[in-house]
């Protein structure tokens, strides 16, 4: 599934409008197909129908989905019409893009569960005027039996196995289950349905996408432009974000924790992630730049950019609070608003280990000694060196693993 190669608009004036309409489009995307179809849209001066797809896989979103959101939001101050579009159908298939072995596919409840925190989450970033928000399960319920085989007959397997992933598994003998070949021609279908003038996505779903075009073209419709994110590596800078791999800031995660996680990303990294998630202007972003190439701080710039997202997922308050806090911690101090808690002992004194572990700062005793032994443990801000310790009932103790994770525990 190949695409033409996009005629060029470099010898085309085009108006004051539409150019910087084109250069907000293409801020940070990795690749428009097709520039010119796009072009002759927006010549026309109506909103576009804007569709991006979701299959609610997880209840939590995190930066790297806001990628996409973030697009979205600024077609949408363009004028555009936004369809958020939610695969509760899809999601019972699974999205096979990039996998080495068939999802297990989600129930009902669970696609519904999940579902239901995504409005409350993409309006934080999108206009809930200007979006709606649709489910793939409104048209292909009603697709029947005979609507999925006329568009199963619509492709070969052929077609299907130059997908890249299907290629891989089919080639290292690999299962592909046939319901996954399904999956892109419903995407594609899903472009048919809304009648989508543009359709966004992360570079590996470009197979996907482009299906959208050919089914739209089979239909006799004027076929969508096809918009590619790319894909946001996560803290380690290196992975793509994933809450599966732990490498991953969430946009439900606290304001403290936010702030901090984005403190803690490189400093060419930082560039990518205020390239890909700043509302800032391409202006406002190059003069940054020009600063820290004229010698000040890059923290200082990171630092604006924390304190951005913070606001944005939560409010300024609590961006102006995560920066005390990260000030503080900074210093060696303690936060002013560590959780407390208790904990009720059999005995007369509990281990350090035990003690983090139902504290919540740690996931087993095991990864406590280790955080011991790396110098990683503080009580009441004096480091832990013996992962033997035992502390005493009845005492109180504002216990720190790491940065970021405090607790102040009283032994009983």
């Amino acid at each position: 599934m190949t695409a033409v190669a996009p005629p060029s608009t470099a010898t085309e004036t085009l108006s004051p409008e539409i150019a910087r309409a084109l250069a907000i489009i293409k801020r940070g995307a990795d690749e428009l197909l097709i520039e010119q179809e796009l072009v002759e849209k927006l010549k026309t001066g109506k909103p576009l129908r804007i569709k991006a797809g979701f299959d609610p896989t997880a209840p939590d979103l995190h930066l790297g989905h806001t990628v996409l959101i973030n697009k979205l939001r600024q077609l949408q101050d363009l004028g555009h019409q936004i369809l958020f579009l939610i695969g509760d159908f899809t999601g019972m298939i699974g999205d096979p893009t990039g996998k080495s072995a068939t999802r297990p596919p989600l129930t009902v409840e669970q696609v519904k569960a999940n579902a239901d925190t995504y409005a409350a989450q993409v309006f934080k970033i999108l206009d809930p005027a200007r979006t709606e928000i649709v489910f793939n399960s409104k048209w292909l319920n009603e697709l029947g039996a005979a609507g999925m085989l006329k568009l199963a007959a619509s492709h070969t397997v052929a077609r299907m196995l130059e997908r890249d992933d299907f290629s891989k598994r089919f080639k290292g003998n690999q299962p592909i289950a046939i319901h996954e070949f399904l999956y892109p021609l419903l995407q594609g279908y899903d472009s048919v349905a809304l009648q989508a003038d543009i359709e966004l996505g992360g570079t590996d779903q470009k197979f996907n996408l482009l299906m959208g075009r050919e089914l739209q073209k089979q239909a006799g419709m004027a076929q969508q432009c096809v918009l590619m994110m790319p894909l946001l590596e996560g803290l380690d800078g290196v992975n793509k974000m994933s809450k599966s791999l732990g490498n991953y800031i969430g946009i439900s995660e606290a304001p403290e924790t936010i702030f901090a996680k984005i403190m803690s990303i490189s400093d060419a990294l930082m560039w990518r992630y205020i390239d890909l998630l700043s509302f800032a202007s391409l202006e406002t972003i190059a003069e940054w730049k020009t600063r820290v190439t004229n010698g000040e701080n890059p923290r200082d710039i990171k630092v604006g950019f924390a304190q951005e997202i913070v606001a944005r997922f939560h409010d300024q308050s609590a961006a102006d609070k995560a920066l005390q806090d990260f000030q503080t911690r900074a210093k060696g101090g303690i936060p002013d608003d560590v959780p407390a808690m208790e904990i009720a002992i059999e005995g007369d004194s509990i281990g350090v280990s035990q003690l983090l572990k139902l504290a919540g700062l740690v996931e087993s005793t095991s990864e406590a000694m280790r955080a011991v032994q790396q110098g990683g443990v503080k009580l009441d801000s004096i480091k832990v060196e013996d992962k033997n310790l035992a502390l005493q009932k009845g005492i109180t103790v504002v216990a720190q693993v790491g940065k970021r994770k405090f607790a102040k525990v009283t032994i009983k």
